[in-house]
């Protein structure tokens, strides 16, 4: 298996839904003591990694959050009511397992007297298998997270599994980190790991107002336009190269740092691709909207299947883009 695989099965695997990140930040920072000079986290729990320099201040920023459910209610049969934690689509959820932080695990299924076509969260509940309320409640809360739980494996160069988004991500800015360790940059670098993004790109922000970069680059999964009669079209495919944003819903990307990540692919040999996302968006918005402003861009890991159970992407396309960031991170100077 890849080291790409290795890594995303160590920090993939740990628990981690929006605001219960905590498990995700021991993984990183673990692996990520060797290459930096200090660690810190803040008050809305962002693992904030620094490489000291003299010259511009570099953030690159990747979420460890993911998304999930938290129970609503248990009832007298012992079935759990759930809602959303981040953006959950109904069609990926109908039985598959979830899993709670004690260890509990579930099925998720539905009201099967409500057509199909009808249903909604509202329709859904999970089956940890308990006789009544009494027990489950032995097992789970009200007020309980629960995060997907499937294999992870990688397959003819290929990853697939849950929370590719966006443990993809730290995995990328974990490698582009041990690329630079030996490096010889005067850059004051910034790798954030960021909180609570799948619920409103709450950390990013914060983070970025407390370092004040002179760029900042969010590291993320992108969709693909590549399966068959695809309603959207997309000129990004997995496995050609690693994706350079140059607008989403959210934010319309800052020229210059568009053309400098270009550059730097270009000076590496990378091939890249450029990445317009119709819907959705990611932590550029709120890096570059924190102070006064902050130049932006972001490097996007082409996935398939994104918030499901079984989210697919190219090892290549995340070796290339943690070569492109490391690249970046030594060469900036504007």
């Amino acid at each position: 298996m890849s080291k790409v695989f290795e890594l995303w099965n160590e920090v993939g695997g740990a628990f981690g839904p929006s605001g219960r990140e905590e498990a995700v930040r021991e993984a990183i920072a673990a692996i990520a003591g060797a290459y930096i000079d200090d660690i810190t986290t803040d008050a809305l729990g962002n693992l904030i990694c620094r490489k000291k320099g003299s010259s511009k201040k570099v953030l690159f920023a990747a979420h460890m959050d993911s998304i999930g459910v938290v129970a609503t209610y248990i009832d007298e049969k012992g079935f759990i009511r759930f809602s959303q934690v981040g953006g959950l689509f109904k069609g990926d959820l109908i039985n598959i397992t979830v899993r709670f932080a004690n260890g509990t695990r579930g099925v998720i299924s539905y009201e099967e007297k409500t057509p199909f076509k009808d249903l909604t969260l509202d329709n859904l509940f999970i089956d940890i298998g308990a006789k009544d309320r009494a027990q489950a409640e032995t097992m789970v809360q009200v007020g309980d997270f629960a995060v997907f739980d499937a294999p992870r494996f990688e397959q003819n160069g290929v990853l697939c599994g849950p929370y590719l988004d966006n443990r993809i991500g730290c995995v990328t800015l974990l490698l582009a980190m041990e690329q630079l360790a030996e490096a010889q940059t005067d850059n004051d670098l910034y790798f954030v790991f960021t909180a609570q993004e799948e619920v409103g790109l709450r950390g990013a922000g914060a983070a970025a107002f407390a370092v004040e970069p002179d760029v900042a680059i969010a590291v993320d999964v992108t969709d693909t336009g590549d399966l068959p009669e695809r309603k959207t079209p997309m000129a990004v495919d997995m496995g050609k190269g690693p994706a350079v944003k140059v607008m989403d819903r959210s934010v319309i990307c800052t020229p210059a740092v568009c053309a400098a990540l270009e550059q730097a692919a270009k000076d590496c040999g990378i091939a890249i691709q450029r990445e317009i996302l119709q819907f959705g968006g990611t932590d550029t918005s709120a890096l570059q909207k924190t102070r006064t402003g902050v130049q932006a861009g972001a490097v996007s890991i082409p996935t398939r299947y994104i918030h499901s159970p079984s989210e697919m992407c190219a090892v290549g396309d995340v070796e290339d883009a943690a070569k492109l960031l490391a690249h970046f991170a030594a060469a900036y100077s504007a």
